[in-house]
Parts: C-alpha cells; sequence; structure tokens
C-alpha cells in the first residue's frame, strides 16, 4: 500500500502556526518580488481569489476583503517541510519526498495494518508536532493514494481527513467521481486528446483499450493507466543530485554599466559553485544569461546567451566566477539597460570521481580554500565572506514588503514567550 501525505494550503498553514490569530482568515502568499499569489487559504478560495493573480492588480480585492497578504518566507517553509518529512519517516522507511508540502509512503510488510487508523495517527503526530494540517490518501498504488488524497481533502467531515481505497468497490467509485483533468499525471494536452475520446472521468481512461493506449501515447501513460486500474507499476523514486543548478535574478534596478553587471555575474557563479559543494559536485560547462527590461518596449531590447566549456570539471568559487564573467563580457552591449542575468551551471559529476585530464588541472590551493570558506559562512552566516570581485556591501534582496519573521531559522525572530 501506498499513501500521499499532503498538507494542506502549506505556506498559508505555516504562518498560522506562529501567528494563530489568522485562523479563519483569508490568505494569500505571493511569489518572489511580490509579484503574483502563489498560495491561497480556503477563506481565499471562497472568496474567488485565483491562483497566479497579479498582486498590484489585487490590491483594492485584498483591502476589501480583508485578505492577510505575505510575502514568500522560504527559509520559514523550508524549514517546517523538513520537520514534517522527518516525521513521515518515523511511519515507514520508504518515503519520496514529492514537493515541499506532500510526500509519497510505502508500506511494505504492513499487511494487518488498519490504515484509517494508521493514516489518523499521521494526521495527528504531524499536526500535534508542527501544527500544520494535513490530509492521508492510502492505496495499493501511487496513484490511487493521489485520487483517495483528493477525496479526503474535499470531504474532510466525512472522512476526518484521511480517505482509504482497499476494495474494488472503492476504487471503482472514487475513479467515477474524480474528473479526468484534475488525475495525477494528466496534463492539458493529454486532456485534450483524451477528450476526442469523450474521456470525462479517470474511469472513462481507465476503460480504454490497452493495446490503443500504447499505440497512441508513451510508456508513462501506459503505466498511469495500470496505476489507476490497481496494478502497482510507479515506483518511488529515490532522490538524485541535479543534474544542472542555476541562480537566476532580476535585479533591483536596470544596469547599463558593465562593472556592475560582472559583480552581479560573480555573485551569482558564486552562489551555483556553493550549491554545487553542498551536494559533491563538480561542473563541466558554465552557462551565462543576460537580458533586458522585455516590459520597457520603448528602451534597446537585448538577450544573450554564452556557454563556457571547462577543461577539467570543478566546484571553485574562483574558476566559476571568473569562466562567468568573461562570458558577460561577449554578451555584453554597450547602452543596453539590462534587467535580468543567470549563470547555470551544468555537466555535473561527483567531484571525487570523475575522468581526469591529462594537460590541465585546477589549481590544488582551490579545494582547502573553498572549504575553508564554506566553514566560516556556514558558521558566521550566509556570505560574510566573498571573492574580491563581488561588492562586500552589497546584497541581492528581493522585494519582500509582507515578510513574516524567520521563527525557525534565525536567533534574531524566536518568538518571545512573555
Amino acid at each position: 500500500m501506498y499513501a500521499l501525505v499532503d498538507c494542506n494550503n502549506f505556506y498559508a498553514s505555516c504562518e498560522r502556526v506562529f501567528n494563530p490569530s489568522l485562523q479563519g482568515k483569508p490568505i494569500a502568499i505571493l511569489s518572489n518580488n511580490d509579484g503574483c499569489v502563489i498560495s491561497r487559504s480556503d477563506e481565499a478560495k471562497l472568496l474567488g481569489l485565483p491562483m497566479g493573480a497579479p498582486a498590484f492588480k489585487y490590491k483594492s480585492f485584498f483591502t476589501a476583503n480583508k485578505v492577510q497578504v505575505f510575502s514568500s518566507n522560504y527559509s520559514l517553509y523550508g524549514d517546517m517541510s523538513s520537520r514534517v518529512m522527518t516525521i513521515l519517516q518515523q511511519f515507514s522507511p520508504d518515503v519520496e519526498v514529492y514537493s515541499i508540502d506532500e510526500a509519497f509512503i510505502q508500506f511494505k510488510g504492513f499487511d494487518n495494518y488498519n490504515f484509517t487508523t494508521y493514516g489518523t495517527e499521521i494526521r495527528d503526530r504531524v499536526l500535534k508536532w508542527t501544527g500544520i494540517p494535513t490530509c492521508v490518501g492510502i492505496a495499493p498504488t501511487k496513484a490511487l493514494s493521489k485520487v483517495a488524497n483528493k477525496i479526503a481533502r474535499k470531504f474532510p467531515k466525512q472522512t476526518n481527513g484521511t480517505y482509504v481505497i482497499d476494495t474494488e468497490e472503492k476504487r471503482l467509485k472514487a475513479l467515477k467521481w474524480i474528473k479526468l483533468e484534475d488525475v495525477w499525471g494528466i496534463g492539458r494536452r493529454l486532456h485534450k486528446r483524451l477528450a476526442i475520446k469523450n474521456c470525462k472521468t479517470a474511469l472513462d481512461f481507465v476503460n480504454l483499450p490497452d493495446n490503443w493506449v500504447r499505440k497512441n501515447f508513451s510508456i508513462t501513460e501506459w503505466k498511469l493507466k495500470k496505476d489507476l486500474e490497481g496494478i502497482p507499476t510507479l515506483d518511488l523514486e529515490i532522490k538524485e543530485n541535479k543534474k544542472s543548478i542555476a541562480t537566476t535574478r532580476s535585479f533591483e534596478h536596470t544596469f547599463s554599466d558593465l562593472e556592475n553587471i560582472k559583480e552581479r555575474i560573480s555573485t551569482f557563479a558564486t552562489s551555483c559553485a556553493e550549491k554545487l559543494r553542498k551536494q559533491n559536485s563538480s561542473c563541466h560547462m558554465i552557462v551565462v544569461l543576460l537580458g533586458s527590461d522585455k516590459h520597457k518596449k520603448d528602451t534597446e531590447q537585448h538577450r544573450g546567451t554564452f556557454n563556457v566549456s571547462m577543461s577539467y570539471p570543478t566546484d571553485s568559487s574562483l574558476a566559476i566566477s571568473n569562466a562567468a564573467i568573461k562570458a558577460v563580457e561577449r554578451i555584453y552591449k554597450p547602452g543596453v539597460k539590462y534587467k535580468r542575468a543567470g549563470v547555470i551551471v551544468t555537466g555535473l559529476v561527483p567531484t571525487n570521481n570523475h575522468q581526469l585530464h591529462l594537460f590541465t588541472s585546477e589549481n590544488p590551493k582551490h579545494k582547502p580554500l573553498m572549504k575553508a570558506i564554506d566553514k566560516l559562512n556556514f558558521k558566521y552566516g550566509d556570505q560574510k565572506l566573498k571573492i574580491a570581485n563581488q561588492d562586500l556591501e552589497r546584497t541581492w534582496k528581493m522585494k519582500q514588503k509582507h515578510l513574516s519573521p524567520k521563527y525557525t531559522t534565525s536567533f534574531n525572530d524566536i518568538i518571545k514567550v512573555k
């Protein structure tokens, strides 16, 4: 059996944990730079606030409906997610963290368990230990556990937040109830193609002939169909290191001078190098992006990309930064006001297990230097130590006018009990 544990309105729930006065009030969480709505509480959904609503267009809506607006507090959300996932590992060793607010659990050797009771125990422990409400769907396959979770979320009073599909009758009833577009793995394009066959529900999809599905779709869609039939074909996915790492940002202001742009590129490249070292990877290629403000049509537009291939894999901030700066010099066009830039490192290999180059290699002093920098930055805070072509007084800051405190990750923001 599989369980899908999903945190209810996760970002909004995180804010409520440390500010109980928000209970029952509509909440909207904004994206980077307070751009658009990326998460809503149930109360905000009932008011008709759409996902992706531009914040500047909905200011009057927020005020009129007393919607509590927050900037994305990723430090808080990431830490709370880690706590929830750690708790889930107490119920089974086989846990796949699917996203920041949901995870699959596989139950091996749980044949004699009452899964309704066990699912309720999972919900109760997560709520008691973190304050985050969840819903649990349990079924013989991953796809069906997703369906079960939607039922638990849709009918909280009838299910008490936990629903188990453990009979053929329940499976058929659930597939008949759920709309095709709401099925996990059915995207817009696939939904349009299936609509031609008059598929409106998950049951319609499951009832399609196997041969027709395999002939007209990929193996992924066929596996999804078998999973919905109750035949396990989708296994837990083991977390792997990223195949590429990117740091892309919009500038606080537009820049037309090369020196300011080079400083930003160096900072982004250093960030990528730090992420490489955290996952014990090195890169073979560096991609640098630079673009003007596409929204200002009256100014000269220019976007450029340049790839740098390294002769040896590296995780050194010095090497990656220098390569990125040379790349941006090739892209830069005088007179253009640039608004956005990025650095991507790709061609990743394990740092301790890669093919050596016969004639070139990295400066042996870089390894101990990077280790010392990482250690000091971890101890005293990020960006305390920087390389020389970075501005010591400058940090990239998102527009976050409605940011709540970092209750669990900053000593300065720890709640004081009066």
